[in-house]
């Protein structure tokens, strides 16, 4: 049987970007061979940060195209609210061009019921659905919504989510592990101090989406050999 394991994405983090100059800043990680851009949506609740709301999103919108998918990360503490927002000034596309990912932490094992109600609104929005896990939430946690089929994809993180330059925390890698192991076929994502090199430990442990930020954008003309080796991390493994 042919390997149907993920392809390699990576998704530079636009949390790392010159925000005065978003849409140039997008256009050129694109020019630089990204595949997704990623987009933090904080909300100064979830996490004591903010970012950028509806109206900053429909200008990068409007400035990349309905074309490109962004991989928005809902940080905040009522994900129904800003993906309805979000969803409707994104743009129409024939495939999906966003996603939502939102934090299991907000609803918790309690909330399971309208975890799964967020899921099937954010299908019905033509986005597509992903949960997120910050470094001390088990993977295990996630296995409902999995077992429904809810989400596309799960993130790991490996930082603390809130603020971009953080020391990557490779303990988080075995969720990654334990999700690829049960999951051949899921998009796991991994987001927090991804460089070249912490990228191939990612990779070994089933990650496939890569998101990266001061990597990416710290290496100013050089972007696309940085987006280009995160590539290679996945690929040499999968």
């Amino acid at each position: 049987m042919p390997d149907e394991r993920p392809v390699a994405i990576v998704a530079p983090s636009l949390l790392s970007c010159d925000f005065g100059n978003l849409g140039a800043e997008a256009k050129r990680m694109l020019a630089a061979g990204a595949d997704w851009l990623h987009v933090d949506v904080m909300d100064g609740h979830f996490v004591d940060n903010l970012t950028l709301g509806p109206v900053v999103y429909q200008g990068l919108r409007r400035a990349v195209g309905d074309a490109v998918f962004l991989d928005c990360h809902f940080m905040t503490t009522a994900p129904s609210f800003w993906v309805e927002a979000f969803a409707r000034v994104n743009g129409h596309s024939d495939q999906a061009n966003m996603g939502c990912t939102f934090h299991y932490e907000v609803f918790g094992e309690d909330g399971l019921p309208l975890a799964l109600e967020l899921c099937r609104r954010i299908r019905a929005l033509s986005a597509r659905p992903a949960v997120a896990i910050r470094p001390s939430t088990p993977a295990q946690a996630v296995l409902p919504l999995l077992e429904e089929a809810a989400v596309d994809m799960v993130l790991v993180m490996t930082v603390e989510p809130g603020h971009g330059g953080q020391r990557f925390m490779p303990e988080c890698l075995s969720k990654a592990v334990f999700l690829r192991e049960r999951y051949p076929n899921l998009d796991i994502q991994v987001d927090g101090g991804i460089t070249p090199e912490t990228a191939k430990s990612a990779a070994q442990a089933g990650c496939n989406v890569l998101v990266s930020g001061s990597a990416i954008f710290g290496a100013g003309p050089n972007a696309s050999q940085v987006i280009a080796a995160l590539r290679e991390a996945v690929e040499r493994v999968h």
